[in-house]
């Protein structure tokens, strides 16, 4: 079956730095699909140039099977699309929004049941410029779907959003690929990535350093438990990472976080280790490993540092 979305060794840079260095994915058919990496790893330089916002200055790219992408008309009508900054008109009212977008698609979705869908069907009367940042995020939502898309780009689509909103939203995510539609989703929150991506890229400095579903990227990198701490003092990292069962030691924030093949056997030494004064904390906390911890090991910092 032919990709919703094909790229190859896309490249982009601005003044000779390069945003996008030679990256290449599909999205399938009836996939979400995450662009996953902090603000300025080039997500939204790809999204750009997909969308044709952008002249790449090199590589491939085909939207629905057609290489010239958003640039054709036929297939600009099957796509969904939002930015993470959406032009508004102020003045008008939600629905009044939702139905000057609709009228530009042949195929469209009734006003009603967008809004319902995005959670703002009690502010379909209200005039935009009255809406908060996360109600004018999720009208940014609706309007990306009034034509029934079949492949959408949803860029940081939860930022700003409080979490009874990022849950609904992700519902629609969810839907989507339930009827067949496509969904590629850029996003800096790992549990979003976690919950609603087949597969994510991990993109950091313009690159793909890896690319696979959540489960495997996490099975791949870690067999361990994450152990974490904030040291009272100095964390005395010899002496942790000598400790049963420790496989990683990182630091990070002021925060310790261990990674143990056997939980009681590293907790019975940390407590060893108080029990001599040679180190203090207050809380501690023991987890699976995540997709944060992913890109901590393969970049050494946090998504979100």
């Amino acid at each position: 079956m032919e990709p919703a979305i094909e790229v190859i060794d896309l490249r982009k840079t601005y003044d000779g730095v390069p945003a996008v260095d030679g990256i290449s994915f599909r999205v399938a058919q009836a996939e979400v699909f995450g662009l996953l990496g902090p603000n300025g790893a080039g997500k939204t330089t790809t999204v750009e140039c997909l969308l044709g916002l952008r002249q790449a200055d090199s590589g491939s790219l085909r939207l629905l099977g057609d290489e010239r992408g958003a640039q054709n008309l036929a297939i600009r009508g099957r796509l969904g699309v939002q930015l993470q900054t959406t032009g508004l008109l102020s003045q008008l009212t939600v629905r009044e929004q939702v139905a000057l977008f609709a009228g530009l698609f042949p195929r469209r979705v009734p006003a009603a049941q967008v809004l319902e869908a995005v959670g703002l069907a009690d502010r379909a009367g209200a005039a935009t410029k009255a809406l908060s940042g996360g109600q004018k995020q999720r009208l940014a939502v609706a309007l990306a779907l009034v034509n029934d898309p079949d492949l959408v780009f949803l860029d940081e689509p939860t930022t700003g959003l409080d979490p009874q909103a990022r849950r609904a939203l992700w519902e629609v995510i969810r839907g989507l690929r339930e009827r067949g539609r496509s969904v590629l989703l850029t996003t800096h929150y790992m549990e979003e990535a976690e919950q609603l991506c087949d597969r994510v890229a991990i993109i950091d400095h313009g690159r793909i350093i890896e690319l696979d579903s959540p489960e495997a990227l996490i099975r791949k990198h870690f067999r361990e438990q994450a152990i974490e701490f904030v040291p009272s003092g100095a964390a005395p990292r010899p002496a942790l990472e000598s400790i049963a069962a420790v496989a990683q030691v990182l630091s990070q924030n002021g925060g310790v976080t261990l990674f143990s093949t056997d939980v009681p056997a590293t907790m019975a030494g940390l407590f060893k280790l108080v029990s001599q004064g040679t180190l203090a904390f207050d809380d501690i906390t023991v987890r699976r490993a995540t997709l944060e911890d992913v890109f901590l090991k393969l970049t050494g910092r946090r998504i979100r540092s």
